[in-house]
């Protein structure tokens, strides 16, 4: 066999220690910093499965489409309609509510032949309602409600009775929320 060539690196003297950059130690990688950076690769994982798994359970929507607005239903004004019998009952312990509301419907419109005011047999009628006794009719007592400063609206034929003649009728039973005067209570 041939000998090789000798070239100007035969004659390099052979030391016994390691040579070269890949056989050093890696500086500044000690056993502290690889654990922190694994349990930063850890945490950043674990956060992000999570809110993956969120997503795709439906918790989290990423991209929420607008709800379309709803337009607010329209509240029902009523109508004043001075045509109907009305039939004032006062329901408090306070004397002549049932006549100054008499008095506000006749200046309102109404004819004084129609309108009919009187104590009730109660006295502890807790809210001011006007009743009504037919579906058509619930216009107009929502009209006069309004008209009496907001009361409420109850469709009842317990008063149709009052009425002898074959005319339209409300009934207003005027409740403690229109007396400044406090229920009597009875003796024990």
């Amino acid at each position: 066999m041939p000998q090789p060539t000798r070239d100007r690196f035969d004659d390099v003297p052979r030391t016994s220690g390691r040579v070269g950059a890949h056989r050093a130690e890696a500086p500044g990688m000690n056993g502290w910093v690889v654990l922190l950076w694994s349990f930063v690769a850890a945490l950043v994982l674990i956060i992000g499965g999570i809110f993956v798994a969120l997503v795709m359970m439906g918790r989290i929507t990423l991209f929420p489409e607008a709800e379309p607005s709803v337009a607010p239903t329209p509240v029902e004004t009523g109508i004043v309609d001075t045509t109907y019998s009305v039939m004032i009952l006062n329901a408090t312990p306070e004397e002549g509510l049932a006549t100054q509301m008499r008095e506000t419907l006749l200046n309102s419109g109404w004819a004084a032949d129609v309108v009919y005011a009187t104590d009730s047999d109660s006295q502890d009628f807790p809210t001011t309602t006007v009743y009504y006794v037919a579906d058509d009719d619930e216009l107009a007592a929502i009209g006069l409600a309004g008209l009496l400063g907001g009361a409420e609206v109850q469709q009842s034929d317990v008063y149709a009775g009052l009425n002898e003649t074959d005319q339209k009728q409300l009934a207003v039973v005027i409740g403690l929320d229109r007396s400044t005067a406090p229920p009597e209570t009875p003796a024990e």
